[in-house]
């Protein structure tokens, strides 16, 4: 069954077999584009180094990598028996229940949208400095910003795999710049090749609850690989083998790489270096070291790794737009696609709106703000991807039960290890983790103490959640045959067998 408006059609019951473009290098490429390589190192590892004080950073990567490891065990098995773009949301609704993947699917879109918009400030403050610096043009963070969306907006009603060529492009090119970085430190290396910032004793020292708090973040953007799943030439396949490359190649690369900044600048002097030139600690090293050509490259890759993270949280909120439409759990036309690339284009442009709302807000309330130009740094992108982060921990604690939930109605062919050992162990890190982020909230948002922002952030999180439970069962009252649907994407009613519909009732 299927709704038509011009060229725009919304499939309810049959697959897009068009869509069908990914393999397992391109959604490798999406997900890794989430984490944005370049921007975690000069942004991230830099600003980890300078709030905490700790230098076993590049431990924590190693550490994290592990834990999101074995979290993908049960996830990825998952994935090859739920197939929906909605990921998290299918998947909690059919391993846990249906109200609770809804209020999942609530939560997932915040988070996806907070992390997409908030990367909008940094990118307009990186944008605007660089204009002001070499052609000396005073150009407010919102303009660059609102022509980053109309661009990202284009990308994200076309073809998927459009995407996935531009975004390999860009995160190849970071990829070999951060490598000469690394190779320059270590040849560098005024203190000499030093293995202590990967010793336990550099990083179970006070802080190390902040630090995992800030490097979880970078790891933001891996568990996207499922909502590919149905664009994706065998998401049976495709999406294990996407997530656990992802994931390794994220945390080596990152535990290496703050390794060799640590080694570069000398693991005495990384934390106050880190505090008094942020970014420009890996640019100015550059440009000193390995030539000004190169550091003004590194520097615009910066922009374009923003830029490739934007375009991979707008697809992943994008997508969950998609799903819920497609089942009724909110309005049908968000359900729409193109009908000759297949893309979520209704998702895609409620999103955009979205963004755009937000970066107007943001835009008139920072007039005259005493932060100066560095106003959507602290504010908007501060605020925004650091309770977006919090709120996708919180989502994969959750998936971790349904995992467990799924895999008690019916074994399959998965082992005690995958669909039991493994996600119990992987909620309980999670949960340790999601404890610390908010425990340390304040520190994430540059706080000195508690006020009302560090309780106002994370409930635009939880109410959501809140919310579309309750939605749920208001849906099972006015609507049984969508709520039976819940969860079920592409497959329908189809896909509700008998087990289901008890599963239904006791919902």
């Amino acid at each position: 069954m299927s709704l038509t408006t011009g060229k725009e059609t919304t499939e309810v019951g049959h697959p897009h077999h068009n869509r069908r473009r990914l393999g397992v290098p391109a959604v490798t490429f999406m997900i890794i584009a989430a984490s944005a390589p370049l921007t975690v190192l000069a942004g991230g590892v830099t600003t980890t180094f300078a709030v905490t004080g700790v230098t076993g950073v590049p431990l924590s990567f190693l550490l994290l990598g592990a834990t999101l490891a074995v979290f993908a065990v049960g996830y990825a098995a998952m994935s090859r028996y739920v197939v929906n773009a909605g990921a998290f949301y299918s998947y909690v609704a059919q391993g846990i229940s249906r109200p609770v993947g809804v209020g999942v699917s609530m939560v997932a879109l915040m988070a996806y949208n907070l992390m997409q918009v908030g990367i909008y400030g940094l990118f307009g403050f990186t944008v605007s400095s660089l204009i002001n610096e070499r052609f000396g043009a005073t150009v407010p963070w919102w303009i660059p910003v609102l022509v980053c969306i109309a661009v990202v907006a284009f990308l994200g009603v076309n073809r998927v795999d459009l995407s996935a060529k531009v975004l390999g492009v860009l995160v190849g090119l970071e990829f070999l710049v951060v490598i000469v970085y690394d190779v320059v430190s270590f040849v560098v290396a005024p203190e000499g090749v030093s293995g202590a910032p990967l010793s336990p004793q550099s990083l179970f020292v006070p802080g190390v609850g902040a630090v995992l708090s800030f490097g979880i973040a970078a790891f933001m953007g891996f568990e996207s690989a499922a909502i590919y799943g149905e664009e994706s030439k065998d998401p049976k396949h495709t999406v294990a083998r996407a997530t656990y490359t992802a994931v390794a190649i994220i945390a080596v690369f990152y535990a290496v790489s703050s390794w060799a900044m640590a080694v570069g600048t000398g693991p005495s002097a990384v934390v106050d270096a880190s505090a008094k030139q942020g970014p420009d600690l890996m640019f100015g090293f550059l440009s000193d070291h390995a030539g000004v050509l190169l550091a003004d490259l590194a520097r615009l890759l910066f922009v374009t790794s923003l830029f490739a993270a934007l375009v991979s949280f707008h697809n992943a909120a994008a997508r969950y737009f998609f799903s819920l439409g497609r089942e009724q759990v909110l309005p049908r036309k968000l359900g729409a696609v193109r009908r000759h690339s297949g893309a979520p284009y209704a998702g895609s442009i409620a999103q955009t709106v979205i963004a755009v709302v937000v970066t107007v807000a943001f835009a008139i309330a920072g007039t005259g703000s005493s932060l100066g130009d560095l106003y959507p740094v602290l504010t908007m992108f501060t605020w925004l991807t650091n309770d977006g982060a919090m709120g996708l921990v919180l989502l994969m604690t959750v998936v971790s039960l349904a995992v467990i939930g799924f895999f008690r109605k019916n074994k399959r062919d998965a082992g005690i290890w995958t669909r039991a050992i493994a996600p119990a162990l992987g909620f309980v890190l999670l949960a340790a983790i999601f404890v610390l982020i908010v425990v340390n909230f304040n520190v994430l948002l540059g706080q000195n103490e508690t006020n009302a922002l560090t309780f106002i952030l994370p409930a635009t999180i939880i109410v959501p959640g809140l919310v579309g439970i309750a939605w749920a069962f208001r849906i099972r009252r006015s609507n049984p045959a969508v709520y039976r649907r819940i969860g079920h994407g592409e497959e329908g009613p189809a896909a509700v067998h008998l087990g289901d519909e008890e599963d239904s009732k006791r919902d």
